[in-house]
């Protein structure tokens, strides 16, 4: 395949896009294959390749996890690339092959002649061709190898190892370009926004090959990059050597008419860097973004943001059935951002791994701000390897860096995810002053660099059922949460009498998760069958996650204790045995599933609403709401506020109140409600509307119980109470019933008169490995109606046919521990 690059034509550059379909082969490291038989797509993954490859790239079964095991393929070493192309004219002073980033190694050469090699695969590897590229129409031949598997990279480079995943399918998978131009030529550029002087500083690198004329000044342009109006130049003469023997420019260019970006405005420049042989363009915003540890909030452009958003796992996502070509497909991609901004997020994090370049740019069209974080989460294997040096790592966030820098979107560097004692504490010092607009660090669950850097916090409070409590667990709740790893840099002498002043930023929560077709993830497994039960249907299980995910949602935004909240996760994979899952039920359509869209959606409204009651039971009686508003916008917002309290889809009570909310402010209002008397499931409903929006709701769900008479039980641990079987029933969830520790032992509740229950509820402290459910009309004589032997403990709802009963009992045959039965609460329901 030939593809030719234009004549310069006193352009001064030309970029020569050499994407589209590549020859490709397998085989050893150090033999070039003999035949190229196969096609595939640049950018893509080797699993693309017309024919197929067996099984391309490395796998790791399920139990390798947590082990430090660098996947390998045990099929081949590596894949070759070829193709063949032409330049019309003469070589030009500089010739540069950009391969964008490519898994796992990468090897070029042109014309048989090896040209460099770049073991980096999160960044990109330029390659000096001028020495051996032919022009004038001569046909020139490109080959590029890359590993088959991590396993091929020096240990010291980072290699995108997580163990939630099970693939790592090899390819240049971002774009490769032919960059010819004169000399001097422009290395690099970055554009600092500088929003309070409307103007921008341009800080560019001057290379000169082969002894060319210095003297010529470099002119410096900005214009608007969807008008192409020019807002300001800039001409200097004035070049500093650097150390590496590249020259620099340092010059501020004044912006007529100065418009910053925000997300919801995303409004971009273009600027042209001409230095008479070589005109290099880029686009940057005017936008500024910090942490203000006083606060505890983000600070865009001078005034408080809030972020809301989610997490996009690439790698992750390169493993899911459904793939396909989707990443490469820019329609798509630009899609999926709409499809975010839909759900009311501004924010995502682009997590343990960069996606293809065109990603950052679309992210900047669309008005995404982007937690860009580096492939490193080592947290399964309690340390981390020492072969990820800090010289190693420097090199590589260095080229990252320069890479991004100049993306408005890209608002914190992430240095990695969830790893304790990281060399990444050493690292961000070294390179922190590269980046002259001083953007933000996430260390990870290692300690912040900075008092304006960012603290990731995780609060996944749901991911045990054997331990969560329900809504409930947000009544002893911290809105701000201390840093995950408090303990260990306490240990390590780091805030010893206190949390870090950072700011908190919630960048992943909420672990109910299920697959595409509704079945359970790995990590989801079980959680909604104790919640629900066995038989509940994948309406209820969709229903049941979507709204906890939105009432957690709401609190950590309502209370306002962290600078961010983005749930887990915006696009993952959805795979047999994976870990997580997204919420989609058809990615390539784009399409939410509808449970999740109704209810999260309204979670992340910039405007929101939370009914700040989390019990899962009220007595019959008096009782005071709070509810609370909140308002992300940079302006006042008006509308009413209407609450209801309803009862099998009949609203019992309902008060609506004027509702005003200054920008960026919060508001409380109480209502007063009636509990009645009858038993059955309640709802309270607060919805925020205004004429020409749409109304945002926050739902919660409650039950009043009927009275229990008499509970009874064979043993009670400690004689004085504390645990005595009353504690079972009493709609506490501090309190337990806690039995001898012995088998059997059995709890007993009364009903006071014959009922018809048809669902049993216990809620565990320590479970039972095998019970039963008995009923009896007169306490002596009992008849079962559920047994187990595989007790999961945590809050375990049993349905039951309808039956008649005035007695209910658990009879606990074996125990899962070596202590007693402890039951938190015990509900027996119509």
């Amino acid at each position: 395949m030939i593809q030719t690059a234009a004549a310069l034509a006193g352009e001064g550059r030309t970029t020569v896009s050499l994407d589209g379909a590549w020859q490709v082969a397998e085989g050893r490291l150090d033999v070039r294959p003999e035949k190229f038989d196969h096609s595939v797509p640049v950018p893509g993954l080797l699993d693309q390749a017309v024919p197929a490859f067996e099984s391309p790239g490395a796998t790791v079964p399920v139990e390798k996890r947590g082990e430090i095991h660098w996947p390998d393929d045990s099929r081949r070493e590596a894949f070759w690339y070829r193709r063949t192309f032409t330049v019309d004219e003469a070589v030009p002073a500089v010739a540069v092959l950009k391969v964008g980033k490519a898994t796992y190694g990468t090897k070029v050469w042109l014309n048989g002649r090896a040209v460099g090699e770049h073991m980096p695969c999160f960044t990109s590897g330029y390659f000096d061709l001028k020495p051996v590229l032919k022009g004038n129409g001569q046909q020139n031949e490109l080959v590029i190898r890359v590993g088959s598997a991590p396993a091929a990279l020096p240990h010291s480079v980072m290699n995108g190892y997580d163990f939630e995943k099970c693939r790592y399918i090899p390819g240049i998978y971002d774009s490769v370009e032919l960059i010819l131009s004169g000399t001097p030529n422009v290395a690099n550029v970055q554009a600092v926004p500088l929003l309070e002087q409307k103007a921008v500083r341009v800080v560019a690198e001057i290379a000169n090959t082969g002894g060319a004329n210095t003297t010529a000044p470099v002119k410096c342009s900005v214009r608007e990059a969807k008008s192409g109006r020019e807002v300001g130049q800039a001409e200097t003469h004035s070049m500093t050597p650097d150390a590496d023997g590249k020259s620099k420019i340092d010059v501020t260019i004044p912006i007529r008419d100065a418009h910053a970006w925000t997300p919801e405005d995303p409004f971009l420049y273009e600027l042209v860097v001409d230095t008479g042989a070589d005109r290099y363009t880029t686009r940057f915003g005017l936008r500024s973004f910090r942490f203000d540890p006083s606060s505890g909030h983000a600070v865009l452009n001078g005034k408080p943001y809030f972020l809301r958003g989610s997490n996009v796992c690439i790698f992750r996502f390169f493993e899911d059935p459904q793939r396909g070509s989707l990443p490469w497909d820019e329609t798509w991609v630009r899609n999926l951002h709409r499809k975010f901004k839909e759900m009311h997020w501004n924010s995502l994090r682009y997590c343990i791994g960069f996606p293809p370049e065109a990603w950052y740019r679309i992210a900047d069209e669309e008005g995404i701000l982007i937690d860009d974080e580096a492939p490193i989460w080592m947290s399964g294997f309690g340390k981390v390897p020492p072969m990820l040096t800090v010289d190693s790592l420097a090199a590589e966030f260095t080229e990252w860096m320069r890479e991004r820098w100049n993306h408005p979107c890209v608002v914190i560097w992430d240095a990695e995810n969830e790893t304790v004692n990281c060399p990444t504490s050493k690292v961000i010092p070294l390179v922190r002053n590269l980046d002259l607009s001083n953007r933000p660090w996430d260390n990870g669950w290692s300690e912040p660099q900075s008092p304006g850097d960012m603290v990731e916090c995780h609060p996944y409070r749901e991911h045990n059922f054997t331990r969560w409590k329900g809504l409930e667990s947000f009544l002893q709740e911290n809105p701000r949460p201390n840093p995950d790893h408090w303990d260990v840099w306490k240990k390590n002498g780091f805030f010893k009498d206190a949390p870090p002043p950072n700011a908190r930023v919630i960048d992943e929560y909420g672990s109910l998760w299920m697959n595409r077709d509704g079945s359970d993830t790995q990590i989801g497994k079980g959680n909604l069958e104790r919640l629900l039960g066995k038989n509940a249907s994948a309406a209820e299980r969709w229903n049941c996650y979507a709204r906890i995910l939105a009432a957690e949602t709401e609190f950590w935004r309502g209370h306002r204790g962290v600078a961010g909240v983005l749930e887990f996760c915006g696009l993952g994979y959805s795979r047999p045995g994976g870990f997580t899952s997204d919420n989609f039920i058809d990615v390539a359509k784009l399409d939410f599933e509808p449970e999740f869209y109704k209810y999260v959606r309204d979670a992340f409204s910039p405007v929101g609403v939370m009914v700040d009651s989390w019990k899962a039971a009220y007595p019959s009686g008096p009782l005071d709401i709070p509810v609370i508003v909140i308002n992300d916008l940079d302006s006042r917002w008006q509308g009413k506020l209407n609450f209801q309290l309803i009862h099998e889809n009949k609203v019992l009570q309902e008060k609506e109140l004027p509702c005003e909310v200054e920008a960026f402010g919060k508001l409380e209002l109480h209502f007063p409600v009636e509990v009645p008397a009858q038993a059955g499931k309640y709802l309270l409903r607060a919805c925020l509307k205004k004429e020409g929006e749409e109304p945002v709701c926050s739902l919660r769900d409650f039950e009043v119980r009927k009275p229990l008479k008499t509970v009874l039980a064979s043993s009670n641990l400690d004689q004085d109470g504390a645990t005595a079987p009353e504690a079972a029933v009493d709609d506490d969830p501090k309190t337990r019933w806690s039995s001898a520790f012995s088998d059997p032992q059995w709890i007993a509740v009364d009903l006071g008169k014959e009922e018809k229950i048809s669902r049993v509820e216990l809620d565990w402290e320590s479970a039972a490995k095998a019970y039963t459910i008995d009923v009896s009309a007169d306490g002596k004589n009992w008849h079962t109606v559920y047994q187990t032997e595989d007790g999961h403990g945590g809050k375990e709802v049993i349905p039951l046919l309808p039956t008649n009963a005035r007695w209910v009992r658990m009879m606990g045959l074996k125990r899962a521990t070596r202590y007693g039965y402890s039951l938190w609460e015990m509900r027996i329901l119509q």
